[in-house]
């Protein structure tokens, strides 16, 4: 297979390079533990509908659609939470003007399936390796991944493979760059390195490491940037992930405040701008 420049697959789906992707957490979906009943799928849509247009407004450029919320995770969510994420996004279709992606974690058949319904350019989870978690043992069969994904024709759907998963950690003795070699060759198309938990800062080791073994496939940074080490994050990743610092108060489950996007885009610009003129 040839193989393209770094860049080009996220200066495609994103139109720049090293870009921001931000989280649109939504609130429990029904059928989890915190679903608010009485309100049901108007305060979920209410709770995007507020941070859609700010994130619009700082700048960012992607979206990540994810059930955060619905805690504790499964390895394999219900039909129901597929179905409450599609239609989500699809009461909201008329207000995204970004390129946007879809998170059912853990489940990279269900992510799939939403995006597909949905029109998300890329999915996010873990699609290799083998994994001790909270959760229980994370063994995605990526072989029947692929095929369900050109099945149901979502060929073009970018996967942004998670190796270095929250709430888990890797069975085996290989490292990191020996993950990601691993990953890029099987075929995903986006690396992603994370902290321990939603919201902790990477270490830039992994980073660094996972960009130097896979040179031709882009790696993102996943979780824990603020606007305070988002500079120094792209001086290696090839972009971004951002959550819970453009929350009030930097907590993960709060709405979207405005002036820390703001803050937390000008950042990253700036950090762009001097690595183009470097």
């Amino acid at each position: 297979m040839p193989s393209r420049p770094t860049g080009s697959l996220l200066r495609d789906r994103f139109g720049t390079d090293k870009p921001i992707i931000a989280m649109c957490h939504l609130p429990a979906l029904p059928g989890r533990p915190r679903h608010d009943r009485a309100a049901g799928m108007d305060r979920i849509v209410d709770s995007l509908a507020h941070d859609l247009p700010i994130l619009h407004e700082a700048g960012v450029d992607g979206l990540l659609f994810c059930n955060e919320a619905d805690l504790p995770y499964q390895l394999e969510v219900g039909p129901e939470i597929a179905a409450g994420m599609a239609a989500a996004i699809g009461r909201l279709h008329g207000a995204i003007h970004l390129p946007f992606g879809v998170n059912l974690v853990w489940d990279p058949r269900a992510s799939l399936a939403v995006a597909r319904a949905t029109g998300a350019t890329f999915v996010r989870e873990v699609f290799t390796g083998v994994y001790e978690s909270d959760l229980g043992i994370m063994q995605p069969d990526f072989g029947d991944i692929a095929a369900y994904q050109a099945a149901i024709g979502a060929a073009d759907v970018a996967l942004f493979s998670n190796i270095t998963p929250e709430f888990a950690s890797s069975l085996g003795r290989r490292t990191i760059a020996e993950r990601a070699q691993s990953a890029a060759f099987l075929g995903v198309d986006v690396i992603l390195i994370s902290g321990q938990i939603t919201g902790m800062a990477i270490d830039l080791a992994d980073l660094r490491a996972a960009k130097e073994a896979a040179p031709e496939t882009p790696v993102l940074a996943n979780t824990g940037v603020k606007a305070e080490t988002v500079a120094q994050i792209l001086a290696i990743a090839d972009g971004a992930l951002v959550g819970t610092t453009l929350k009030r108060d930097g907590i993960t489950w709060n709405p979207v405040d405005r002036d820390r996007a703001m803050r937390f885009m000008d950042a990253a610009r700036a950090g762009r701008d001097h690595r183009a003129v470097a």
